[in-house]
């Protein structure tokens, strides 16, 4: 974007994707916030309707518009993404990837890039991304806690990451067909062949979740239960999630299930007990997540949204890994489950179609 890089400086050795759909004004932030850097960057914008193409053009970015033949997903752009990069630069050594609705924080590229020349293990590198609105809403406030991870080896990054190229081309980048989950199974695979993923503490992105309703939170846990149900199918007893998974199923489907059973079994006494020991093990799940967060040094006000949502999440996920499961029984093809609003460049906007 900007004229060439100073001669052995850390910037001329990687290069930047954006992706987007229908962001609007978080778009012009995003890139806005790459506008500085001598680096390639190159936005995919997955048949946005709000603009975002001249949004990606007018800041200088390359752009590339994904074929709407073929379903969108996070994944394909991000592939069509770094391989533009390397046809621009072949030479460049890794590949910041940042969504189309954060904003990348000055010095986070060369902090990342520091990291992986010191440990050539590292596929993955990631920092901490923080909520642009945070106390706007509760559900914004449950995206930055969530976005809150420890420093250290971990098992996955979210989509805001810088990867070496070598380890991406190595397990053949991210997959294609998964509407969403494509940064844990993209890891899973790099763990797999020996690379590592950390977390290190520095600033990295802000996000703009944009959330206003218990509506846009349920859906985005929906798809999460997507994402599991998913990894469930193709990575078996291997899966990393798959308690996550037993466990939501269990305590929405199952006890369900056993109370219905021993109420025809044995009476209504028995389906009564069942029903009591069912509230009591959510409300232990509850308070074993309050403390939990509670020792991250968090207010007792966001300990108790987050466990809430532990709780409350279980039922959402549940409904995601039914819809997973019933697509794959009908042999449909999965569809993406968004929870943004079409926004264009001055903030304007309604629901995603």
């Amino acid at each position: 974007m900007s004229p060439g890089a100073e001669v052995g400086s850390t910037v001329s050795r990687h290069g930047i994707v954006a992706i987007g759909r229908n962001e609007g004004a978080r778009l012009v932030r995003c890139l806005a916030s790459l506008g500085a850097r001598d680096v390639p960057v190159v936005y995919v914008d997955s048949g946005s309707k709000d603009g975002s193409q001249q949004v990606a053009r007018d800041a200088g970015a390359r752009l590339v518009e994904l074929d709407s033949h073929t379903p969108f997903t996070a994944a394909r752009a991000r592939n069509v993404g770094w391989r533009e990069l390397l046809r621009m630069q072949p030479g460049l050594e890794f590949v910041q990837f940042v969504d189309g609705d954060c904003e990348l924080a000055s010095g986070w590229t060369d902090v990342a890039v520091r990291a992986l020349d010191v440990d050539a293990s590292l596929a993955v590198v990631f920092g901490r991304r923080r909520e642009r609105n945070r106390n706007a809403t509760p559900w914004n406030r449950l995206c930055d806690m969530e976005w809150d991870v420890s420093p250290g080896r971990v098992l996955s990054c979210g989509g805001d990451a810088m990867v070496r190229v070598r380890a991406l081309a190595e397990v053949g980048g991210y997959e294609d067909s998964l509407i969403a989950g494509e940064e844990p199974d993209l890891c899973f695979r790099l763990r797999g062949r020996g690379w590592q993923v950390e977390c290190i503490a520095a600033e990295m992105t802000l996000h703009d979740a944009d959330m206003h309703r218990f509506s846009q939170w349920w859906r985005r846990s929906v798809r999460w239960g997507h994402v599991l149900a998913e990894g469930v199918a193709r990575r078996g007893f291997l899966y990393p999630g798959l308690r996550r998974a037993f466990s939501a199923c269990a305590w929405t489907f199952g006890f369900a299930a056993l109370a219905v059973l021993l109420h025809l079994l044995a009476g209504p006494v028995a389906f009564q007990v069942v029903a009591c020991c069912w509230v009591g093990g959510l409300a232990a799940i509850w308070c074993r997540s309050f403390v939990h967060v509670m020792r991250r040094g968090v207010t007792r006000a966001d300990a108790a949204l987050y466990a809430s949502s532990c709780v409350g999440g279980k039922f959402a996920q549940a409904r995601g890994m039914v819809g997973y499961w019933l697509d794959r029984l009908l042999r449909r093809r999965s569809r993406l489950i968004e929870y943004k609003f079409v926004a264009d460049p001055q903030g304007r906007g309604g629901p995603v179609a």
